[in-house]
């Protein structure tokens, strides 16, 4: 048994259970609070989400449409609850980056401190930048119609199309901090990615494909571009951390 080995100890079931539902609740109190904040700016935030439409209603008959009696309230509901998501994120990524790393040494928690930093302000980032990229695509998609059609949109279809661009992105900003703190806790060496580079690539190309409109080339550029940059960063990182550890292993006498 190593000494890293030693020093991390096991958990046993109940432990990780126990965990899980500590870290779980304080996610959803955070979560909670998000959404209640989400659902008091629910207003702006639509008529944020609206712009494109009222830009396309320039050129022809273009409007949201609430296809039932609740239709309004409940498309509140869904807008505070993707609004919460984004606002809780500092606090439930700090959990989740908290809970997938069990038993670890005082070095390896400053580690998680360190990505909880680095996840937040990039998912936040993922978000902002989906924000910016949504309007070219209902841009380009509505495009297909001919400008004598009206274009009608059902509301609760269409929020669900920008807040999932939004959420993918800023997830998308995220997974290579993920990478990064499974190189530092020796669970994914920098070798592997560097091997696993044309796959990472063809992943990163059908994400920004799926986030955007087939016949927008420039969008699904622009989503790539961001994301390849920070898996490079990532492969860099990892790749000094892992030369690093190797030149403290050689320098280090062996025990007899």
């Amino acid at each position: 048994m190593t000494a890293t080995t030693a020093a991390r100890g096991t958990m046993p079931l109940a432990g990780h259970l126990r965990e899980a539902r500590r870290r779980g609740v304080r996610a959803a109190v955070s979560l909670l609070i998000g959404v209640i904040v989400g659902f008091a700016l629910s207003d702006q935030i639509l008529d944020v989400l609206r712009e494109p439409v009222e830009q396309l209603a320039l050129s022809r008959e273009a409007s949201l449409n609430y296809d039932t009696v609740t239709g309004a309230f409940d498309l509140q509901l869904k807008i505070a609850l993707f609004s919460g998501v984004i606002l809780s994120s500092p606090i439930w990524l700090r959990e989740l980056f908290a809970y997938v790393t069990p038993g670890l040494t005082r070095r390896e928690k400053k580690y998680v401190v360190g990505f909880s930093a680095a996840a937040a302000p990039l998912f936040a980032a993922g978000c902002a930048f989906g924000f910016l990229i949504f309007p070219r695509m209902v841009s380009v998609l509505t495009a297909f119609s001919s400008d004598q059609d009206s274009t009608i949109l059902n509301a609760s279809y269409y929020v669900d199309f920008v807040m999932k661009v939004v959420l993918a992105t800023g997830i998308a900003f995220v997974l290579p901090v993920f990478l990064v703190m499974l190189n530092y806790i020796g669970i994914v060496s920098a070798a592997k990615l560097r091997g696993s580079w044309r796959v990472i690539v063809v992943v990163i190309t059908l994400f920004s494909a799926l986030v955007t409109p087939a016949a927008d080339v420039l969008s699904m550029f622009l989503v790539a571009l961001p994301m390849s940059v920070l898996f490079g960063a990532a492969l860099v990182i990892t790749t000094l951390h892992d030369r690093r550890a190797s030149r403290n292993e050689e320098s280090t006498p062996c025990s007899a």
